[in-house]
């Protein structure tokens, strides 16, 4: 008697490779070891002096601020951030008012900070905005994306769309002409225009009690609710692409041509993974995206009408207050975290769900990947290597432990090193959630709730204390821009 059965399909857990923590020898930090070393020489001076138990209380500092950690950091490794603070404090910097009689040079965006340097460039073929960062030497496009909810599907249909999703990930690897790829999706309040069109061309008008009652719940409950929207930004490298921008006629035209062939492949990657990618954004577009992350009080109001607010040059934000922790902006108040952890241990592809899902929240979530070229990778993982071989026969020599963290991040390595191998490309993903309310106790609640939230995603989050500006427009602008 025999019998035959078929497998189920199964999704397959991954894993992240582990934020190293080598350091430039013996596991300590360039700062650590300028500490160590001014420590080593105080007390060969008092040695030389005869005074060692004066130079006691030196020394003392120099190991409290080199090894004593706050906030995740070495105290010493605190000062580069906060000597920026004091200078920007000191230089007016936290501040920022829009200057309303004085308009503000054409092309450009009306952003606080760094990113006021940026350029619009609107595409005359395919009427996409293009942000030029001259600084950085990038060129920016963004496509918003719609898709179904990946938790709701079947394990071999989900299993199915992370195989697809990677061959969009390798796509960007294989170009080698894109600075970054970012994936930023946001909560949004739910205007309610959908539900009220919906209600208005197939609904029941008639004079009855029914219909009077389900007419006020439409027009109560839909501005109440919220939904999800999804964009994708690609960034061109100008430097790596300037052969080919050079050759399709130089200057923005050229970038703008260079570009919209990495667009064009995006897109059929995108649609190869069952995604369905819209137009790419116009400057009516991001100008909506803008103002909704500075002002999410009239987001709803500006999308029910849609011809105001859609000026790129007047989209940026009215005022913005910047403090160590936080950042307030013309009607909210907003909290940068930054995933400084991945889960260590084996998880399956929908591990963030307690995050993207918390409701009650308005937070925006950016996965920033940044792809390296094979060369580039190859020789990154070569010196990787030599070092974690070096650092481990210098603590042999010396008879320290090896440690089972360091053991972990060079098994990190050969396994980045076999992927590299088997012809996979090499991505860079930073995380951040930026989260928003209209008060301060409000935003702490809501900055717990993602804090525990990410503990259930098996993730680490840590506040960007003293670069919450910088982290804003990193985490809540779709400008692809890095850290």
């Amino acid at each position: 008697m025999s019998s035959s059965s078929s497998a189920e399909p199964s999704l397959t857990p991954i894993k992240f490779s582990r934020l190293t923590k080598r350091g430039v020898l013996l596991g300590l930090s360039g700062p650590q070891l300028v500490m160590a070393s001014l420590a080593a020489g105080t007390l060969i001076l008092g040695l030389y002096l005869g005074a060692v138990i004066m130079t006691f209380p030196i020394i003392l500092v120099f190991v409290v601020l080199g090894f004593v950690g706050a906030g995740g950091r070495k105290i010493v490794e605190w000062g580069p951030i906060g000597a920026r603070w004091l200078w920007r404090s000191s230089g007016g910097q936290l501040l920022y008012r829009r200057r309303v009689v004085k308009p503000r040079p054409a092309g450009t965006l009306a952003l606080p900070g760094d990113a006021a340097r940026l350029r619009q460039w609107v595409d005359p073929e395919t009427g996409a905005v293009m942000v030029h960062d001259p600084h950085a030497a990038t060129v920016t496009a963004i496509v918003g994306v719609s898709h179904p909810a990946f938790v709701l599907l079947d394990p071999a249909e989900q299993e199915r769309r992370v195989v697809s999703w990677g061959r969009v990930l390798a796509t960007a690897c294989r170009s080698g002409r894109l600075a970054s790829v970012q994936v930023m999706e946001r909560t949004l309040p739910d205007s309610g225009k959908g539900l009220a069109d919906w209600w208005e061309q197939h609904g029941n008008r008639a004079e009855t009690w029914a219909s009077t009652t389900y007419g006020e719940l439409v027009d109560r409950a839909g501005p109440a609710g919220e939904r999800h929207a999804s964009t994708i930004s690609m960034s061109l490298d100008i430097k790596t692409a300037g052969r080919a921008i050079r050759a399709a006629g130089g200057g923005n035209r050229g970038a703008a041509a260079v570009l919209r062939q990495e667009m064009a492949t995006m897109l059929a990657a995108l649609r190869s993974a069952d995604l369905s990618p819209s137009d790419w954004l116009t400057p009516g577009d991001l100008a909506l995206i803008l103002r909704s992350a500075y002002d999410p009080a009239v987001a709803g109001a500006l999308e029910r009408h849609g011809a105001v607010g859609r000026d790129l040059a007047t989209a940026g934000p009215v005022a913005v207050t910047e403090s160590w922790g936080s950042l307030r902006s013309d009607s909210a108040h907003h909290c940068v975290l930054w995933i400084s952890e991945w889960p260590r241990s084996l998880v399956f592809p929908g591990f963030l769900a307690p995050i993207l899902l918390s409701s009650g929240i308005r937070r925006t979530c950016s996965l920033l990947y940044t792809p390296m070229r094979t060369d580039r990778a190859a020789r990154d993982i070569r010196k990787k290597k030599t070092e974690y071989i070096s650092d481990a026969a210098q603590r042999q020599r010396i008879g320290q432990i090896e440690d089972a963290q360091q053991t972990a991040e060079y098994q990190d390595v050969l396994q980045q090193e076999a992927d590299l191998t088997a012809g996979h490309g090499v991505l860079r993903a930073t995380g951040f959630v930026a989260v928003s309310a209209s008060d301060p106790a409000e935003l702490e609640r809501a900055v717990a709730a993602i804090e525990q939230a990410a503990i259930q995603a098996s993730c680490e989050t840590r506040r960007l204390w003293g670069q919450q500006a910088q982290g804003f427009a990193v985490a809540a602008l779709p400008l692809a821009r890095g850290v």
